[in-house]
Order: structure tokens, then sequence, then C-alpha cells
């Protein structure tokens, strides 16, 4: 590396530094024209008051599969919305946790509430998608809105009403959420961010109607869809072995001309979604890729932006840094340096810059309150090549196990 008695050093390193500079500039280029469009994003999704003319204007399905620990906040938050909400059907997958005995004890309290079983999953299905299904076939054809909720989520009052009328007024066809995280234990704080910050570097920021339906997001957490638009679809047969269904049904019928969004719900819900750091990397990690929803061509081109713009930044300032350190911190050091070199640390110095300054932008969307260690999210950019890494594990494996289920291969 850098040293003026070895030219022959300084022209290798010259070449990976251009190396690296033709990896990189293109990427950032795509991520700058992304992040700009920031500042024009719908605001974050207000809890409102329904109005009259939304009585019964909703059906909620809720699919779930030994859920005992977590579903008490959805029950009691879903029976806290108001009479927009006609029916809430928890889909059960033959639960051996208590999970059917929740339900059914506030259904004590709130006849809204209905609990069915779904069939046995047929071949080809992930489990997921096919409760859905069965609640959406089983739920009333009077409801005008379908609106999928996992049970890690909890509701504040207003979201169902804030949700439709907001879907109303944009014209929305089909509407999801990105929730608010909590977030409970150190390793979580510092990972979970830079996992997040995979899916916000390769698409547009939530609220932006993105017009290319291939490039869709979606969060099937909180997952709102027009009856009529999902009847039309054949409901979720069209992701049945998706295990990112959320993202592939959201582009299907994004294809087919429909309006649809993905907004900023974290005023209106939060979701609690893995216990530590080793379950949010195995369970989280494995979905992030989107590969079943998303082209080969498409697919290749995520990874190469990941690794560019999320995964190499604090490599190689940490390479020039130790390079830096090993000389004793000569000054002629930096003076030694190609301007392929100077232009590379500069870059991502750069980039490393945008990293931290997205911690204040995405800081609203977790709720760090009750967590220990809570200042390591600040330190999630030091955990951007594991996420990176994780995502290209994720895109080069399909799922053996998924929540409870063993699928063959």
């Amino acid at each position: 590396m850098p040293n003026a008695q070895f030219p022959d050093n300084l022209i290798l390193e010259s070449a990976i530094s251009l190396l690296l500079l033709l990896i990189q500039v293109p990427a950032t280029g795509i991520l700058l024209s992304r992040l700009v469009k920031g500042p024009r994003r719908h605001p974050p999704i207000e809890p409102q008051q329904p109005t009259p003319e939304m009585l019964g204007k909703v059906s909620v399905v809720v699919p779930t599969l030994n859920e005992a620990l977590r579903i008490s906040p959805l029950l009691a938050g879903l029976s806290r919305q108001s009479y927009e909400v006609r029916e809430v059907v928890v889909v059960d997958s033959n639960s051996s946790d208590g999970t059917p005995d929740l339900v059914k004890a506030i259904q004590q309290t709130d006849p809204r509430f209905r609990l069915m079983t779904d069939d046995p999953l047929p071949s080809g299905w992930v489990g997921r998608p096919w409760a859905l299904h069965n609640g959406f076939l089983y739920s009333s054809e009077a409801s005008e809105w379908f609106l999928g909720l996992d049970a890690d989520i909890q509701p504040h009052p207003g979201l169902v009403a804030g949700l439709i009328k907001t879907a109303q007024a944009q014209g929305y066809d089909l509407v999801s959420l990105s929730p608010q995280f909590i977030l409970k234990y150190p390793g979580e704080c510092w990972l979970q961010p830079a996992l997040l910050m995979t899916l916000l570097y390769r698409f547009d920021p939530a609220g932006i109607n993105t017009q290319q339906p291939e490039r869709v997001m979606a969060n099937g957490q909180c997952f709102l869809c027009r009856r009529s638009v999902l009847a039309a679809v054949g409901g979720y047969s069209s992701a049945s072995s998706s295990f990112c269904d959320d993202v592939t049904l959201a582009r299907n019928i994004a294809i087919q001309g429909y309006k649809v969004g993905f907004l900023d719900g974290a005023k209106v819900l939060k979701v609690r979604m893995y216990e530590g750091a080793m379950e949010t990397w195995k369970e989280w990690g494995r979905s992030l890729d989107l590969k079943d929803a998303t082209s080969p061509s498409q697919l290749w081109a995520d990874l190469w932006l990941l690794f560019a713009v999320q995964g190499l930044p604090l490599l190689i300032i940490l390479t020039f840094l130790l390079i830096f350190l090993s000389h004793s911190l000569e000054p002629s050091l930096i003076a030694s340096l190609p301007t392929p070199s100077i232009l590379l640390v500069g870059l991502n110095l750069f980039l490393l810059t945008i990293r931290f300054g997205m911690l204040l932008a995405i800081a609203p969307s977790y709720d760090r309150h009750s967590a220990k260690a809570s200042w390591l999210f600040w330190l999630s950019p030091f955990a951007d090549p594991l996420a990176v890494l994780r995502i290209f594990l994720s895109a080069f494996h399909t799922p053996r196990q998924w929540r409870g289920r063993t699928y063959g291969g």
C-alpha cells in the first residue's frame, strides 16, 4: 500500500482504488437519487376517528401459529378500534400454546372476533399466505376493505380509521405501513437498524409513490387492500409459495395497474418482532433479500448496490486508518497517496456521513425507551458489513423452516 519507495505498490494501490471507485460511484448516484426524494414523501399516518359512512368497512384477518406470548397487545388494540371494523378473523394453524384460548377469551367481551382453523397446508403454499388466503375467503363480502395484521403488531387507537381515510384520500387500492420497532436488548439495538437500512438503501422512502411495479415495497404486518382488488387477483394465490408474500402480492397488484402505497405508520402501530440479535439475524435476515418477489437481474443489482454503498465504506475507511496507524501517523503518508486513493477515501467518508445522518431520519421508527444500552443504536453503522453479509447469505438460500413449519427442498 502507500509507500513512496515502492512505486509498484502505488500502481497496485491506484488500480485497486480505481476498481473500487468504478463499483461505488454509480451505486452512490443511485442511492442519492432515492434519498433526495425523502423531503417529498407523504407524512406519517395519524390516528383518526371514524365517520358514520365507515361503519363496517373493514374485515381484519390475523394469521397465527403459537403466538400466545405476544398476541395479547394486538387483541387488546383491535378491540379498541371503532365501528369501522366489521370483524376480526383470527386464522389459527393448530397452535399448541393456548393462542386460540386467548382469542376465545376476548370473544366474550367483543363479538367482532371470530376464530377459525385453516385447512391442512397444501403443496406449493407457505403457511402465512395460506392462512391469510383462508381468512380472506372466510371474511364477510360486505366489507369494502381487507386488513391483514401480524400477531406481533401493537395497534394504537385510531389506526384503522386513519389508514382507511388516507387510502381513500390518496386513491390507494392497497396500502401497507412501516411500524415503529420496539427494541429491548443491546445486540438488537446495534444490528436491527443496520438490517433495516438494507431496505432503505434499495427502495424509495416510505411515503413515495413508486412508479415501477417491480420496485414497489410493502409490509404484511399491516396490509390494507380493497376486497374487490384482492378478489380480482385471486386472493393470496399469486404469492402462495413466497416467503415475502406481502411484497410479492403488492407487486402483482401494482402490475395489474392498481395504485399501491407504502407509508410511514410509526405513529399508529408498534411491533416487537424478535427477541434479541440472534433471532433477528436468523428470522428477519432470511427474508430481507426479497428474492421471491424479485427477478434475478434485480436481485443481483440490489446486492451490488448494498455491497458498494453499505458494505464497503466502513471496511475501506478502517483499512486506510490501519495503514496510517501502522506508519506511526506519518503526515507524509497522506501526501504520498495516489489520486484515486484520495478520491476513494473521500467518497467513503461521504457515504459514512450519509449513513450516520440516516440514523436521525430513522430514529422516530424505533421505540428505545425500555431498551438496555439503547445508545448502541447510534453505533449501528458498524454493523453494516454484517447486515450486508446476511442479505447475501439469504439471497442464495431457500428457507427450510419458517415460523414453526418445515418445508421440503
